[in-house]
């Protein structure tokens, strides 16, 4: 095999979390940070393009998270008053 094709069948690292749940003013995962683009196309793109999303994350990832925290609240809401 060539180093190529053996990078090929290497993983690749993803900043997956499996929750997967698309935040629709944003456009970005509320797992991951990724929008559905950057999902769909990883495997495809160059370590060096990974690189670039997996560092714009961090920036992401605090409002997703208070929106999700938000959205789990009001779910325990809806659910006491059934």
């Amino acid at each position: 095999m060539t180093p190529e094709e053996i990078a090929a069948l290497e993983p690749v690292e993803s900043p997956c979390v499996l929750i997967c749940s698309m935040d629709r003013e944003s456009g970005f995962c509320f797992g991951c940070g990724r929008t559905t683009d950057e999902i769909a196309y990883w495997g495809l793109r160059s370590k060096e393009e990974r690189d670039v999303i997996m560092a714009e994350l961090p920036a992401r990832m605090p409002e997703l998270k208070a929106k999700l925290e938000e959205r789990r609240k009001k779910r325990r809401t809806n659910r006491r008053r059934k």
